[in-house]
C-alpha cells in the first residue's frame, strides 16, 4: 500500500507542478489578477498535500490506518484545489462555498496522522 500512496503523491505533484507552470505562463493574460492568485493558491495546497501523500507513505508502514489520511488528501486535493481552479477558470463565484470542504479534508487528514503518531508512543 506505501507503494501505492507514493506513486499518487509524485503524480499529484507532477499534475501540481504543470498546472502551477499554466497558471503563470497561460492564465495571466486571460484572466484577472485575482483570479491568478485563487489559481496560485489552489496549486500551492495542491503542492503541499501531495507531498503529504508521500508522507502517508512513510507512516502507512508503521500505522496501516494512515491510509484515511491519504483519502482525505486526495479529497481535500480535488475539492479544495479543483474548486479553486474552476473558480479561477471560470469566474463563478458559488465554487468558493465549495472549496472549505477541501480544507476540512486536509485538517482531518493531518489531524488523523497526528492522532495515530501519539496512539503509538
Amino acid at each position: 500500500m506505501s507503494a501505492g500512496w507514493f506513486g499518487t503523491g509524485a503524480a499529484l505533484a507532477a499534475v501540481g507542478v504543470a498546472l502551477g507552470a499554466f497558471g503563470a505562463h497561460g492564465l495571466k493574460s486571460r484572466v484577472s489578477p485575482e483570479m491568478v492568485t485563487v489559481w496560485e493558491t489552489g496549486v500551492r495546497y495542491h503542492l503541499v498535500h501531495a507531498l503529504g501523500l508521500l508522507a502517508v507513505a512513510w507512516a502507512v508502514e508503521r500505522w496501516p490506518a494512515a491510509g484515511v489520511a491519504g483519502w482525505l488528501f486526495v479529497a481535500g486535493t480535488a475539492v479544495f484545489s479543483g474548486s479553486l481552479y474552476l473558480l479561477a477558470l471560470s469566474g463563478q463565484r458559488w465554487l468558493g462555498a465549495i472549496t472549505p470542504l477541501g480544507g476540512l479534508a486536509f485538517i482531518a487528514g493531518w489531524v488523523w496522522l497526528a492522532w495515530l503518531a501519539w496512539r503509538a508512543r
